[in-house]
């Protein structure tokens, strides 16, 4: 069964800067895009930024400019480097998988990552 593993996830000032990994299985991630999400307490579950397989990517406007989505096809893992953290990036943050219509995989434990002012 496919799993997805999130870590990196921490506390951290504003200002600075955390990078997350998602390991998942091999022929999943090699053939679909893979995405970045998070929620916060309260809130949705939102999509933060998304790598295709080709390596085109797109964020939420709200991490434009702070956050950069990388993958390695060789390690099976999908980065998110965030710099430049706020107080509003605090939310449990989560991988996962799709074809451009639906989810692929069943949603992780997903990180914490909490940014303090």
């Amino acid at each position: 069964q496919v799993q997805l593993m999130e870590s990196g996830g921490g506390l951290v000032q504003a200002g600075g800067s955390l990078r997350l990994s998602c390991a998942a299985s091999g022929r999943i991630f090699s053939i679909n895009a893979m995405g970045w999400y998070r929620q916060a307490a309260g809130k949705q579950r939102e999509l933060v930024a998304r790598v295709t397989s080709g390596g085109r990517t797109n964020y939420a406007d709200s991490v434009k400019g702070r956050f950069t989505i990388s993958r390695d096809n060789a390690k099976n893992t999908v980065y998110l480097q965030m710099n430049s953290l706020k107080p509003e990036d605090t939310a449990v943050y989560y991988c996962n998988a799709d074809d451009g219509f639906k989810y692929l995989l069943s949603w992780g434990q997903g990180t914490q990552v909490t940014v303090s002012s």
